[in-house]
């Protein structure tokens, strides 16, 4: 039977029809797929530049119809006679594709999350938003869906559809501002894009999906489908057994580390290693130093690697310049196997302009502040994130949930938080817009932090998190309940300055500023504190670690070690940057790679064999572990003597059962029967020795001191200490 061309069009307009070719119509579904209208069951499908399309039943794999074209825009349409399930044999110039129809799909999502998403609390983005590889009614495909409440029509684009915004436009569930589509026959490994019309009706550059699990990596940008199927991991027992590393407690030291420029390798074009090479060097490498974790610059997808990471664009995706999100799992799975911690540095601050990114997403400032005074970044030209928008809060809280849950990953760094703490942060009068209450705190930004926190620590039970903090907010390291933000711990920057400033001086002068070593533990137990010595201090024209001190090459070494030993030594988690454990000459550069050729000299060898001595000694002694956190467990046995810069710290277990004296001499003059009070009579073993043969050192010292009942500093016992030159000696009592 033929029918007329009005039957095909019936429930249309022409203006619906010219707009839906022409890429614009807001709601395709009301056109496209299977519509019955009485006794007659028409089907349309849009696909431009085809030669021809038949229906075919899906069971019968018998044909319906064969369709008309009814638009020379590719629109087709055709009577089937059949409710039956079905898809279309469409012919190509060059090829013969056979595919269900999008448009005969019902709603994707559920009420229940759309609600959430709306609330901000849909803590599994990953898995809900994006694309997800799934099977609709029996069909295997990949659902597509996408936050864009101001858009006119969404449209997903890829190589499947010759990036034709026109093929496959999304359907738009109204309550959420979620567009959604299923597309059949797709799998992972998919390269995909949104193109989004905005509400005056421009076309936007095609957009990347900030949900992305997978991306191309730089300078390609588009999102890539990820596998759904689940990682086998082997790390059980780790995830079991590592619960209380958030107490604080044990030993924490971080190897710090920039992957891309770790080792690269030269007979490559100077490539970087991949995330298995990286399993298979740089795991057993940290393992044999004694670091427990691992942390890396933002291993999120982003788009200049000058940038190092911290201008990210997939906060879901582990950048393509390394491997596949299954690589990373890998990754991770063999750092648990060794018993190493992984870390990530995570960046809800603020993110890059690009195009193709978060920026104007759907036409409007979705994501980040319209106004420029409370979002925009002058000093690093980025967007800054509008956490009063419940959307954009549970964005980054999911991302940091992907992370944490679904990559096994045991803690965040979070990057630039005094940043996002202060409204006037790094402007001035006039660039910035008080709070409610005409002050200066960003009190969007102090809530979502004890959100962010309170709900890493009720489904994170393995993670902690950190904080980069560098001024002296209140709490950041208090639970939520008590006012705080309720980080884990919080980078000490104001020591990192105030002793590498120290170490800086000629030893002549040191004495003058004696209280560039002391003064930290002033505020020791104000928070809970990590030491770094991170890659912001070897990079940008401030040199190298080894560069900052004073002396000839030999003084240089020893200076390092020194400075290695009192860090040890200070209460606090320790971490330290990649190609500072080789006492490393010139600065940090990231296109380039650390200088391994150094361990060839015995002076840096040195270096590299004293942070595994110091990694273990902190790993082993509870009178190292305890006082980090708890003050009655360290006492200043030498503060006050400027005159010769020798410096005493004295630290215990809990149950005083183990007792460490670590005392370091500033200078390059050694002290002779140096006179320190003890609390317990008994033996003094010399445990090591910063100054010992094997670092490198003059091997001047003791190997043990007795006591004696000779009062000194205020205590009943003291012993009489050879104190090698520019260095540390650890000294454990032994009864």
């Amino acid at each position: 039977m033929r029918y007329e061309r009005s039957d095909l069009m019936i429930g249309t307009v022409q203006e619906g029809l010219q707009a839906l070719v022409d890429g614009r119509h807001g709601d395709p579904f009301s056109i496209l797929g299977r519509h019955q209208y009485g006794d007659l069951v028409v089907v349309r499908v849009l696909l431009p530049g085809a030669i021809g399309v038949q229906v075919i039943e899906a069971e019968t794999g018998r044909p319906l119809a064969e369709l008309d074209s009814i638009h020379e825009g590719g629109l087709f349409a055709g009577v089937t006679g059949s409710t039956a399930p079905y898809f279309y044999r469409i012919t190509w110039p060059d090829a013969v594709q056979e595919t269900e129809d999008p448009y005969c799909f019902g709603p994707l999502l559920g009420d229940l999350d759309l609600h959430l998403i709306g609330q901000g609390t849909h803590y599994d983005l990953g898995r809900t938003l994006g694309a997800i590889p799934m099977e609709v009614d029996g069909v295997p495909g990949v659902r597509f869906a996408v936050w864009a409440p101001n858009a006119r029509r969404v449209s997903v684009v890829g190589d499947f559809n010759a990036w034709d915004g026109r093929r496959h436009p999304m359907r738009l569930r109204q309550q959420a501002g979620i567009w959604e589509l299923f597309i059949p026959r797709l799998t992972h490994g998919e390269r995909y894009k949104f193109e989004l019309i905005d509400a005056h009706g421009t076309v936007l550059a095609q957009k990347a999906d900030p949900i992305a699990r997978a991306s191309e990596a730089a300078p390609s940008t588009a999102s890539i489908v990820a596998s759904s199927r689940p990682f086998r991991w082997n790390d059980d027992e780790w995830m079991r057994s590592h619960r209380d590393v958030r107490s604080g407690e044990k030993a924490i030291s971080v190897y710090e580390v920039h992957l891309g420029s770790w080792v690269r390798i030269p007979e490559e074009s100077n490539r970087s290693l991949d995330w298995v090479e990286l399993s298979q060097r740089l795991v057993p490498y940290v393992k044999s130093l004694g670091f427990t974790h691992i942390e890396m610059l933002p291993i999120m997808e982003h788009p200049f690697g000058g940038s190092w990471g911290y201008q990210p664009l997939g906060l879901f995706a582990p950048t393509g310049r390394y491997g596949t999100p299954e690589d990373f799992a890998y990754f991770v799975d063999r750092c648990h196997q060794a018993e190493i911690g992984v870390i990530l540095d995570w960046v809800p601050a603020h993110f890059p302009t690009d195009v193709w990114g978060l920026a104007q997403f759907d036409g409007t400032a979705l994501y980040e502040h319209a106004d420029p005074r409370e979002g925009f970044h002058k000093d690093w030209n980025t967007l800054i994130y509008n956490l009063g928008r419940n959307e954009v809060k549970g964005f980054l809280i999911a991302s940091a949930l992907e992370w944490l849950e679904h990559y096994h990953v045991d803690a965040l760094r979070v990057d630039a938080v005094a940043s996002m703490l202060y409204r006037d942060y790094s402007r001035e009068a006039g660039e910035w817009i008080p709070n409610q209450f005409g002050g200066r705190e960003n009190l969007e930004s102090v809530e979502f932090f004890k959100h962010l926190n309170s709900i890493v620590h009720e489904r994170c039970p393995h993670a902690f998190t950190v904080a980069e903090e560098s001024t002296a907010w209140p709490g950041v390291t208090k639970p939520p309940e008590e006012g705080g933000l309720g980080f884990d711990f919080k980078w000490n920057m104001g020591w990192m300055h105030d002793t590498l400033h120290y170490m800086s001086d000629d030893p002549v002068f040191r004495k003058y500023h004696h209280g560039g070593l002391t003064f930290g533990m002033i505020y020791a137990y104000s928070e809970r504190f990590m030491l770094p010595i991170s890659h912001d201090e070897v990079v940008h024209g401030k040199g190298s670690l080894l560069g900052k001190m004073p002396g000839d090459a030999w003084q240089k070494l020893a200076n390092l070690r020194a400075y290695f030993g009192f860090m040890w030594g200070h209460p606090g988690k320790k971490l330290l940057f990649m190609g500072c454990e080789l006492g490393q000459q010139t600065e940090w550069n990231h296109d380039g790679s650390v200088i391994w050729d150094l361990l060839d000299q015995p002076g840096h060898a040195g270096v590299q064999r004293l942070i595994r001595d110091l990694n273990s000694l902190y790993n082993n002694e509870p009178a190292l572990q305890f006082s980090d956190l708890h003050p009655e467990g360290f006492e200043w046995a030498v503060a006050d003597d400027a005159e010769n810069s020798v410096y005493g710290m004295l630290r215990s277990s809990q149950d005083r059962s183990s007792r460490m004296l670590v005392i370091s001499n500033m200078t390059p003059v050694p002290r002779q029967s140096y006179r320190i009070g003890v609390p317990s009579e008994g033996r003094w073993e010399v445990v090591l020795n910063t100054d010992a043969e094997i670092y490198g050192g003059s091997n001047f010292g003791q190997t043990e001191v007795w006591s004696e009942t000779q009062p000194a500093h205020g205590k009943p016992h003291s012993i009489s200490l050879m104190i090698p030159p520019l260095a540390t000696v650890f000294l454990k009592w032994r009864g």
